[in-house]
């Protein structure tokens, strides 16, 4: 009697995992067009007087900010219309884009209000990528500013790099209208620091000289310029 062939033992057929590539993207175009067509959206974002319709899934996905707001008893949770303050409407329209899509478009004239309302958002990829491309836009026009702003919100690549660029280039960016927008502390801070370079002591003195006379006019506060350039590294 002819030998009868034993199906082989299901044991001996691993199972295995398959990744649809194109899947994601796929999905995430869908949920794009969703948008764009305001197709099943079921909540809108009201900022500035703004109103963006949205869906609360897509936002709880992509924001913990939002997934707290709308999985919680928070009375958001039950609105149809949530009001967003102190954000800026033109930031919440390029996040949104970026959620709905993955692309994010960022320049110099929105990216500090971006990086706020990826900060509240708590959106890592928008915040980290607005603190990077803060850190590699520190020239002579926009150190201060970003220097400035880097201060208030505690961003330490973009405090390093514009606080470095404004110590190496001392008189160049001590000669800008902006210099004299620095407050008391954020000035003592640069005429105090190591990296200072200036040829002569004078060039801090007229600084600083330049800085209480345009401060004294703005709010008649008395600076006197021999106690800040007391602090200067000469």
């Amino acid at each position: 009697m002819a030998a009868v062939d034993q199906e082989p033992h299901a044991s001996a057929v691993r199972p295995r995992s398959y990744q649809n590539e194109s899947y994601l993207k796929g999905f995430l175009g869908t949920v794009g067009d969703f948008q764009k067509a305001e197709v099943l959206q079921d909540v809108v974002l009201e900022v500035e007087g703004r109103r963006f319709p949205c869906h609360r899934l897509v936002l709880s996905a992509a924001s913990p900010y939002f997934r707290a707001m709308f999985t919680s008893d928070m009375a958001e949770s039950r609105q149809k219309t949530v009001v967003l303050q102190s954000l800026d409407a033109g930031s919440i329209g390029e996040i949104l884009s970026y959620i709905y899509s993955g692309t994010l478009h960022v320049s110099m004239d929105k990216v500090q209000s971006l990086y706020q309302a990826a900060d509240l958002l708590q959106l890592d990829y928008v915040r980290d990528t607005c603190s990077s491309y803060m850190a590699m836009s520190v020239q002579c026009p926009t150190c201060v500013d970003l220097y400035k702003f880097a201060d208030v919100f505690s961003v330490d690549s973009v405090l390093k790099r514009s606080l470095h660029f404004i110590c190496m280039h001392f008189a160049e960016v001590a000669s800008r209208k902006e210099f004299c927008s620095l407050s008391v502390n954020q000035l003592t801070e640069i005429i105090s620091h190591d990296e200072l370079d200036v040829k002569e002591e004078t060039t801090v003195w007229e600084a600083v000289v330049r800085w209480v006379q345009h401060n004294r006019e703005d709010n008649c506060t008395t600076y006197p310029a021999s106690s800040l350039t007391s602090a200067s590294t000469f």
